[in-house]
């Protein structure tokens, strides 16, 4: 057990110092910098790619820079002091113009502090359109929305003053949907482990954020530190498969050996293409980078079984120490990820402007449709494996009751691999989905962990039809709460009824009623 644990350790450490790091920005340098959003008039989620912006300095121009696909820009600049900022008008799509009262003699004009760290909001409007119609928010609005406000409203779709009762709850009510389906997906996982092993994996949330940031990094682009990451995960991936499956079948020398082998190999691996950097550069589909993202989270939680808590078991460690255990690893899985991608808040490219599609009062993005689509296949998935398959029917004996599975001949301990491995790929896929509606940051798991665990807590800890049915449920009580409520309370009202299950019926809504003591 030690050695294997010395192992993993020692693979985390290597990684960590063989991984290239993100380069410092301007203010982790010591230096400053002007940054900026421009943002698309029909949906402020999203910004405007293209558009070039000028600094000067008086009559000097300071820098330009233009707009990516979130519409960001930045510009350093040598000192403190207040600055001139310049939008190009012919950058900018000729659908849209700059918001009026912006636009100085056909130049838009801001002045601006330098050591001001919030970012500078350039608003858009459609051609035509007047100051009281105008779909663009204000910049004060616009600010406190991309400096991390407003994160609870990222499933809510924008309705009008104007709409109906009825239109309104309609359109909360998919918009639920939606919010409900993607819970659901992150918190089969979380449940099933609970079912499996009695441990309430504190880190679960982090292993959605993994999944998220994974996606991200193969879609726009993996140089070194995609590569890196890559081979040092399919070197675990052979120790796990090999201590796994062939356990049983090589002595434990030998096993050992080709343990060490096959996490050694990859981390040589991400060492070379660490070094080789840009010249293996390579970038997929976000579809193609959401199936590796995904097996890369099986892999994820299939180690943290394999490495840490199946050995804690076999020392007869309590529960509560392990829960403790699993604090320690959100921790430690949120800052490697700070470390490596930084705070910052990116979106998946090719996602970020569409058309609203309409189905009568309900309007949704094509994004948030396929989103849908995803998150049901994967539940019927999911169920069909729990119902029809071998390895399905002993993962729900042994979250029924493991000593009696284990008596009648089922190996509890691979089954239990089984079940962190797909607990991490849904809790990746989930982070996938959550991500490409809104934005992905290092703490975008954290934030979704107390709804995961209300969800299995409302449906009935350790079933996984459970967590499908509370996930629906405190999606949708979470949006259709701001019909009457403020949104920053939707999350509390979701956890109200979770509390008010616990009082009426503890066991969940499909829980079993057992005997304590």
């Amino acid at each position: 057990m030690r050695t294997r644990l010395v192992t993993v350790l020692l693979a985390l450490i290597t990684a960590i110092l063989v991984i290239p790091g993100p380069v410092a920005s301007a203010d982790e340098q010591g230096g400053e910098a002007l940054h900026g959003r421009i943002l698309n008039p029909d949906n402020r989620d999203q910004g405007v790619e293209g558009i070039v912006i000028t600094v000067y300095g008086g009559e000097d121009e300071i820098g330009a820079a233009e707009t990516d696909s979130d519409g960001m820009w930045e510009v350093e600049l040598p000192e403190p002091g207040t600055y001139r900022v310049v939008v190009d008008q012919e950058s900018v799509p000729s659908e849209f113009v700059v918001r009026e009262g912006l636009i100085v003699d056909g130049e838009t004009e801001v002045e601006v502090e330098a050591d001001d760290r919030r970012p500078l909001i350039v608003a858009l409007e459609r051609q035509g359109a007047s100051d009281d119609t105008t779909a663009s928010p204000s910049e004060e609005e616009t600010r406190d929305q991309d400096s991390g406000a407003g994160d609870e409203e990222a499933f809510q779709p924008t309705t009008g003053g104007g709409s109906s009762f009825g239109d309104r709850f309609v359109q909360l009510s998919a918009a639920g949907l939606l919010f409900g389906l993607v819970i659901a997906v992150s918190a089969i996982g979380l449940s099933l482990i609970f079912g499996t092993t009695k441990l309430i994996n504190f880190a679960h949330g982090d292993m959605v954020t993994f999944g998220a940031m994974m996606a991200l990094v193969f879609s726009s682009g993996a140089v070194g530190l995609g590569n890196s990451l890559l081979a040092i995960f399919a070197g675990l991936a052979g120790a796990v498969l090999i201590g796994g499956l062939l356990e049983s079948r090589l002595s434990r020398p030998v096993l050992i050996v080709a343990q060490w082998a096959s996490i050694v190999g990859g981390i040589a691996l991400a060492t070379v293409l660490g070094l080789m950097g840009e010249a293996v550069g390579w970038q997929v589909p976000l579809w193609v980078a959401a199936a590796l993202a995904v097996v890369m989270g099986a892999v994820l939680g299939a180690s943290m079984e394999r490495y840490v808590w199946r050995p804690l078991r076999h020392r007869n460690v309590a529960l509560i120490q392990m829960f403790i255990v699993s604090i320690g690893l959100a921790l430690v899985l949120r800052h490697v990820v700070l470390v490596l991608f930084g705070a910052g808040r990116s979106r998946y490219a090719g996602f970020q402007i569409q058309d609203l599609v309409r189905f009568g009062p309900v309007s949704m993005a094509p994004r948030d449709l396929v989103i849908m689509a995803v998150a049901v296949v994967v539940l019927v998935g999911v169920a069909c494996l729990l119902q029809f398959t071998r390895i399905g029917k002993a993962m729900r004996a042994v979250s029924d009751n493991r000593d009696l599975a284990e008596s009648s001949g089922i190996d509890v301990d691979r089954v239990t691999l089984y079940v962190w491995g797909l607990g991490g790929g849904l809790a990746a896929l989930g982070g996938v989905l959550y991500g490409l509606n809104q934005v992905v940051e290092y703490e975008m798991g954290f934030r979704l962990l107390l709804l995961m665990f209300a969800a299995v807590i409302l449906g009935g800890l350790g079933t996984a039809y459970g967590a499908m049915v509370g996930g629906l449920a405190v999606g949708l009580v979470a949006m259709l709460s701001t019909l009457w409520f403020p949104s920053q309370l939707m999350q509390a009202w979701a956890l109200a009824l979770m509390i008010l299950m616990l009082l009426v019926r503890p066991q969940g809504l499909l829980g079993r009623r057992e005997r304590v003591g």
